[in-house]
């Protein structure tokens, strides 16, 4: 499967996205953050840094359930 380069407007949502977890997540450890989310810590760290600007719902729905993160401030920050 051939993967469509993103949009500019993709990669802006993917940055506003991981800053919004970066600030979330504060002093946490991000090995644990990404742990009791289910996911792996290169993944967060990924989603974090952008490089990964249109993550999984799943993924993203774990990461804010364990941050205390609504999925309506998730979105309304990211667009």
């Amino acid at each position: 499967m051939v993967r469509l380069p993103l949009t500019p407007a993709e990669v802006e949502r993917g940055a506003r996205l991981g800053a919004l977890l970066r600030q979330a997540r504060g002093e946490r450890s991000m090995l644990h953050t990404a742990l009791d989310a289910g996911v792996s810590p290169e993944t967060l760290r990924k989603i974090e840094s952008g490089r990964v600007a249109t993550p999984a719902f799943p993924t993203i729905a774990a990461i804010a359930a364990v941050l205390g993160l609504s999925l309506d401030v998730v979105w309304a920050e990211i667009n």
